[in-house]
């Protein structure tokens, strides 16, 4: 009996014999990138920073619809196939941070029971990173947050300048911890006149590895402030003191232990000389402006004739950008990591540098599966 000839895939699916709307679909396929890049916000103004993104990646925003309805709750509801490829959200977090924390767990979650591959989130700005540690009998909300992100679905993150590194350690999957100090320092150096006359300012000891960080690269000294206007993230706060230390008659009668001193705020003080330069301080957020305004009086005082602000986040909460422009602070200088339009309109001190260019660098690599050290070069810890 003649064996049956079978007919090779290929040869089945040849040209001639696939109908043209099925053709023009493999073709479109075909040329896919295999990724996507979505926003997950709902604000206008939030998806400025994605849209930059997209450009420099030669690629188009994902179709998602994003939005809350009249009864508060968020919906997403994704509009085009993203079976088997990565997919990008890109989320920058307005003042509405629970809204749009929400926005980006829906959003992975419907991906996820969309069957995508990997689901990366960019997230610039990573909210509660200020709620890091132990706080009395608190919580520490940044780990519950990143157990919620693991659990809708997400495998990797894209973030910048985390507040405590330590951060990374909360999450199930990797995570990339991306440095704005190269545009900063770029900034520094072709923005600001006479940049060799200035000395790198930290508002506190706590911020004075990230000053010492600028001061080594620029080749300039060293500031520090101590005393009163010293950040509010004191040890006091932390679980150490938690239980109240009061006497408590179950010990046993012959345990004393010892009684911890008090801490007591020094006067106000400037470590290093300021007289005569520039005084650049240099953070990694700038919300409630208060510590800043009060450390530019006192720079002012020392013999500072300009004062600029470095930061990689702006969120400039409250009355921010009205204490700013009263102050005697010449210049803040924020990335777009957290959209600012409208501070900037309220205050001319404020200017912006991009770093989508970074961002858009990652996303490519990490879909080609290429190395991120590229992006680390000459970075250390505590840059």
């Amino acid at each position: 009996m003649p064996r049956k000839l079978l007919l090779p895939y290929k040869s089945v699916f040849s040209h001639s014999r696939v109908p043209r709307g099925l053709h023009d679909s493999l073709a479109m396929n075909a040329s896919r990138s295999g990724y996507r890049v979505f926003s997950a916000n709902s604000t206008a103004a939030c998806t400025e920073l994605a849209k930059k993104i997209t450009e420099r990646l030669g690629a188009e925003l994902g179709k998602a619809v994003v939005y809350q309805e009249t009864n508060g709750e968020t919906r997403v509801e994704i509009k085009e196939s993203v079976r088997g490829q990565d997919v990008f959200i890109i989320q920058t977090i307005p003042r509405d941070v629970n809204t749009a924390v929400m926005e980006l767990l829906i959003m992975a979650y419907a991906l996820k029971t969309s069957c995508a591959k990997n689901i990366i989130g960019v997230i610039p700005y990573f909210p509660y990173s200020k709620q890091s540690k132990m706080r009395k009998r608190g919580s520490i909300v940044c780990k519950l947050l990143a157990s919620m992100l693991a659990r809708a679905g997400l495998t990797h993150i894209i973030t910048m300048d985390l507040h405590q590194k330590e951060i990374q350690g909360f999450f199930s999957f990797p995570v990339d911890n991306l440095r704005a100090s190269p545009f900063l320092l770029q900034y520094i150096q072709e923005e600001i006149p006479d940049y060799r006359n200035a000395v790198i300012v930290a508002k506190s000891p706590d911020a004075a590895k990230r000053a010492q960080s600028y001061a080594e690269r620029l080749r300039l000294g060293l500031a520090v402030i101590h005393g009163e206007a010293q950040c509010t993230e004191q040890d006091m706060d932390d679980g150490r003191h938690s239980p109240p230390t009061v006497k408590n008659t179950t010990l046993h009668t012959g345990l004393e232990l010892p009684l911890m001193m008090a801490k007591e705020k020094p006067p106000i003080t400037v470590v290093g000389d300021v007289g005569g330069r520039i005084a650049i301080i240099v953070d990694d957020i700038i919300d409630d402006v208060e510590s800043f305004v009060a450390a530019a009086d006192i720079l002012k005082e020392r013999g500072a004739y300009k004062i600029f602000i470095m930061a990689t986040h702006g969120l400039l909460s409250a009355d921010a950008p009205r204490l700013i422009e009263e102050s005697s602070i010449d210049e803040v200088v924020v990335t777009n990591t957290v959209p600012h339009e409208v501070q900037k309109l309220q205050c001319p001190k404020i200017k912006t540098v991009d770093i989508s260019l970074i961002l858009s660098e990652a996303i490519r690599r990490i879909h080609n599966g290429e190395s991120m050290a590229y992006l680390f070069r000459n970075i250390t810890v505590d840059d």
